[in-house]
């Protein structure tokens, strides 16, 4: 299975923003910045929240393909 994703980047790198649209555009322009990865008062998102939330993804598949082959 292949995926992809679009993402767009207006402005400097300190001061600038983004949006970010996967294959299948459940995040649809979802926003995220530089000041996204440094604050907590952010709202926008950052790649290690998005990151983080894919590992939490990939592992509940793993659980559940092992669980049938163990037999759990």
């Amino acid at each position: 299975m292949k995926r992809t994703a679009r993402a767009y980047w207006s402005g400097t790198i300190k001061e600038g923003n983004g949006e970010l649209t996967p294959q299948s555009e459940v995040l649809n322009k979802t926003k995220f910045s530089f000041k996204t990865r440094i604050s907590e008062d952010e709202k926008d998102t950052n790649p290690e929240e998005l990151l983080a939330a894919a590992h939490a993804g990939c592992k509940l598949i793993l659980e559940a393909v092992l669980s049938v082959i163990f037999q759990i």
